[in-house]
């Protein structure tokens, strides 16, 4: 996984925060990713920080487009309100700083840490155990 700063094309071309995640298809699908990614972060939610941290799925071929944008559609029922996320083309990549790569590994305890992310992972492995690595999972344990 990358942690860093996309964009996209036209109207989405200014860059905002989000991941590059690599995986394999064997062991997860990308269905599986979407679905969690939907429900780790505000995918209904339309707030005034949408252009710094755009609801986005972003792909790389014609191929994940479909397939994203059907899990998106799929996914609907399970969200009272409509996702807002959008499916769109990676065009760029910057790398985060130094300084917030590996973030919560490396301040388990700050605030955003405890009121943020905690409830994300709590939400993971509640809803997606079987998708977790167990060997991340017993480093967070062990924190």
């Amino acid at each position: 996984m990358q942690q860093g700063w996309i964009s996209s094309d036209a109207e989405n071309s200014s860059f905002s925060e989000a991941v590059i995640v690599e995986f394999d298809r064997r062991l997860i699908s990308l269905q599986t990713l979407i679905a969690i990614h939907l429900y780790t972060h505000s995918c209904t939610s339309n707030h005034s920080m949408r252009l710094k941290y755009r609801s986005a799925i972003y792909t790389f071929n014609d191929m994940q487009k479909a397939i994203a944008t059907d899990a998106v559609a799929s996914l609907q029922d399970e969200f009272d309100k409509a996702i807002i996320t959008q499916v769109l083309p990676f065009r760029q990549f910057q790398l985060n700083t130094e300084e917030f790569l590996n973030y919560y590994y490396s301040n388990p305890e700050k605030p955003f840490c405890e009121n943020i992310v905690n409830p994300k992972l709590k939400l993971l492995l509640q809803q997606f155990s079987s998708a977790v690595d167990n060997d991340k999972l017993k480093h967070m344990q062990n924190s």
